[in-house]
């Protein structure tokens, strides 16, 4: 009766949660492989063709160019590898119903961070990474590591830091006579609000309902969170009072205004700001590849600078997004996928194309400083932005904060993006009475 009880709920939880990519948080569990390296050529069959799921057609392009790579080094483990592309809910729970039934999951596989609490529940029917991330331990965000991980054992590989940063249309600001470096504090953002709208009839920055990049910058900004020390869920805390109070208060006075789609990382909020609706962008690095891939007329507009905080001196970014990549436990060619995956996305070679081909800010620190990689003036980011993405990221690598994510998240994330969000800024309810009711409602479901 419990094992069935066990799998109701997991399959409730697969059908019931829709997650919004932009919105973080990290885990705990137990595990069965002994996270020690083996024999890995001995392991090594070139005629076993491998499956991989990913739910971002860019990934897909850069896993591809990376397979090639890997296959002109290593000739005697050369890989066989078939890219499949999937829309992200249904590629998420595909994924569930297969390592549930133990057939039908690809050898390897990207997992979003909101979604990843998932499948590090009980069991986790995932390879442990611990033996292929050894060798970059020291050189890798830890952070980032940690958001994969359960019972110190690694099990998805991360592609990017996320720092969150703002982005600044500064030929709009400058027709309004404003200067995006005296932005510093919210209240700065609410008189450069206040005079933007006030020149041009539109808005600076986004008042997102569909996921909350800013919002959850705000909790960083406050050393606060979704979850608190225990995982529990803190949707009503003070922190998220104060931080939806400002939004609504930038709201209020036209500095800032919902969107469409919700959020900028859509095809119609991408249009917006192409159309320029908005002169401010609030997002992580990794979407520099956004505005060179859809914007690219708006090349030599756009700077990146920290994002404004509520007082000076206060953590100025967090960590946004992520996808940690796994290989299941049903993989053919185990040791060869983990191998590949470090290869990938830790190695030197998969560190450069993870920022000059995704435009991604990487997890290994290694070429932070390395101004031959990025500063070279031919990279499409450095030509497309005014400032310097890792002048901004060595500023500030100091602040970015970890926004956690745990069971609870999924549960979270789609109270907060399906319900809360549209009640405060659409529907205008009470802040705190709204903030109430999903605290209540999230506990109600992780009863």
């Amino acid at each position: 009766m419990k094992n069935v009880k066990l799998f109701k709920k997991i399959v409730t939880l697969v059908a019931t949660t829709s997650l919004v990519a932009t919105m973080l948080v990290g885990c705990g569990g137990s595990n069965t492989s002994s996270g020690k390296g083996t024999d890995a050529t001995a392991s090594y069959d070139s005629s076993a063709k491998l499956e991989m799921w990913t739910f971002v057609d860019m990934h897909a392009k850069f896993y591809e160019k990376m397979l090639a790579k890997w296959n002109e080094k290593n000739p005697d483990k050369k890989l066989d590898i078939n890219f499949t592309v999937l829309p992200y809910d249904d590629m998420h729970n595909k994924l569930q119903s297969a390592l549930l039934a133990g057939q039908g999951a690809p050898d390897i596989c990207d997992i979003e961070v909101g979604k990843f609490p998932n499948f590090l529940k009980g069991e986790p029917q995932l390879e442990t990474l611990d033996d292929v991330v050894e060798p970059y331990k020291d050189k890798i965000v830890k952070s980032r590591l940690d958001l994969y991980s359960k019972d110190q054992h690694v099990y998805g590989l991360p592609t990017h830091v996320g720092a969150t940063v703002a982005y600044y249309n500064t030929e709009l600001l400058e027709k309004a006579g404003i200067d995006y470096k005296t932005i510093v504090t919210w209240d700065d953002f609410k008189a450069a609000g206040v005079k933007y709208y006030a020149a041009t009839g539109k808005h600076l920055g986004t008042c997102d309902t569909f996921g909350s990049t800013t919002l959850s910058l705000m909790l960083g900004e406050q050393k606060s969170d979704y979850t608190d020390a225990n995982g529990k869920p803190q949707l009503n805390s003070p922190e998220m009072v104060k931080a939806l109070t400002k939004l609504k208060e930038l709201q209020d006075v036209n500095a800032i205004a919902t969107m469409p789609g919700g959020q900028p990382d859509t095809t119609d909020g991408e249009g917006a700001i192409n159309n320029g609706d908005y002169a401010c962008v609030i997002k992580a690095l990794w979407m520099m590849g956004r505005f060179t891939t859809y914007m690219p007329d708006m090349a030599g507009k756009w700077a990146i600078a920290p994002a404004p905080v509520f007082e000076k001196g206060q953590p100025r970014s967090i960590g946004d997004g992520g996808t940690g990549t796994v290989v299941t436990k049903i993989a053919k060619n185990k040791e060869a996928a983990k191998e590949f995956l470090a290869y990938a996305k830790l190695s030197e070679d998969g560190t450069k194309a993870i920022w000059e081909d995704l435009g991604f800010d990487p997890t290994n620190m290694d070429i932070w400083t390395n101004k031959e990689i990025t500063h070279n003036p031919n990279n499409q980011y450095v030509k497309y932005f005014k400032t310097n993405p890792f002048d901004v990221l060595n500023e500030i690598k100091s602040e970015i904060q970890l926004i956690k994510s745990t069971e609870s998240t999924p549960n979270i994330n789609n109270v907060i993006s399906t319900v809360t969000l549209n009640s405060i800024f659409e529907d205008k309810k009470d802040i705190k009475q709204t903030l109430d009711e999903a605290q209540q409602q999230v506990e109600n479901e992780l009863k």
